[in-house]
């Protein structure tokens, strides 16, 4: 089947039964969606399926057949860093650094329907997103902190 992976057409073999997830952690080799709950609960697993943030531990990859996917390594563009990914390090929103993959896809995903998300659209929208290290406010004010950046054409 094929799947189209951060911009490029892949070639994939995947079970019935197998997760989104599983096939980009183990087939593809694209290691920096996380595996945590396997239950669709802590959105480290976060990617784009066309477009829509998903937990790829509960999609099937048979489901995403001929569809765009992105993941954390489609962020960058030809090495400079997203201007969420920017924010997040510029409001020391990285702590541990496990679950922010899945944040910066989700705050993408909300930022693409929502240019100017107040600070309660942005905890709503990330509620899905569990933070071990709990630097919630710190990524409310990354999001926000993007957002500006990206209104004002620094994307």
């Amino acid at each position: 089947m094929q799947l189209r992976i951060n911009g490029r057409t892949r070639e994939v073999s995947a079970e019935p039964h197998e997760s989104l997830l599983t096939t980009l952690r183990e087939r593809l080799a694209l290691t920096g969606t996380k595996l945590a709950c396997d239950r669709g609960e802590c959105g480290a697993c976060t990617v784009l399926h066309n477009g829509d943030a998903v937990y790829s531990c509960i999609t099937l990859t048979r489901a995403c057949e001929g569809d765009e996917i992105t993941t954390i390594e489609g962020m960058a563009t030809d090495g400079a860093l997203h201007p969420l990914q920017q924010a997040f390090v510029t409001a020391d929103a990285v702590q541990c650094g496990f679950c922010t993959p899945g944040q910066l896809l989700s705050a993408y995903a909300l930022l693409a329907r929502n240019a100017t998300p107040d600070a309660t659209a942005i905890s709503e929208a990330m509620s899905g997103n569990l933070c071990r290290c709990g630097t919630y406010p710190k990524i409310v004010q990354a999001i926000q902190r993007a957002a500006e950046a990206m209104r004002a054409g620094d994307a």
